[in-house]
């Protein structure tokens, strides 16, 4: 049997200037976005090497969300997970997280999803309003993976995407090799 490339979409999620666009745009094109201009809504495509395999990943990075505008039901059809991002600088960006994803859920109709968990920031160290046992907690709550990034310093922004193709192929195939239930980094 040939090695096909597997598709896979992601959506970016997570309240306004968390700094979505800059960790998908550092992931897809490596360099920083230091300005911030609020985000209508983008695509990227990326070839993604996962265990051997190559995984052609679009990636669609949403507008900020607020309680007023969190995800619309097309940010759930043909989606294979979602990376939600909050700012360690800022408690109310993980209050809403926790909101867009019960909307993320009672859209699919599903009790989880793939989802990684990312406390975005972390260059901003001095003005953290939330710990990592905070981040870690709640994913682990959710069952779903947790990393710390930088966007700006280029830490850890393709081990988002690593985390995020490993759930969803755990969610397609729950038999797998047996990769352990949860990721915290």
């Amino acid at each position: 049997m040939a090695n096909q490339t597997k598709s896979r979409t992601i959506v970016v999620c997570g309240a306004p200037a968390v700094g979505k666009s800059s960790l998908t745009i550092q992931f897809v094109e490596n360099h920083f976005v230091d300005s911030y201009y609020p985000t209508i809504q983008s695509a990227y495509n990326k070839v993604i090497r996962f265990r051997g395999q190559e995984i052609a990943a679009e990636i669609i990075d949403t507008a900020g969300q607020d309680e007023h505008s969190i995800l619309s039901s097309t940010h759930t059809v043909g989606i294979h997970g979602y990376v939600l991002v909050y700012s360690i600088t800022s408690r109310q960006s993980l209050e809403l997280a926790k909101l867009i994803r019960e909307k993320i859920l009672n859209f699919t109709g599903a009790e989880a999803v793939p989802m990684v968990l990312v406390g975005n920031k972390t260059d901003l160290h001095m003005q953290r309003q939330l710990t990592p046992e905070e981040g870690r907690d709640l994913a682990a709550e959710w069952g779903c993976s947790w990393i710390e990034a930088s966007a700006k310093l280029h830490e850890t922004t393709t081990r988002i995407f690593d985390l995020m193709i490993a759930e969803i192929e755990k969610s397609i195939n729950p038999d797998g090799d047996g990769q352990g239930q949860c990721n915290f980094l």
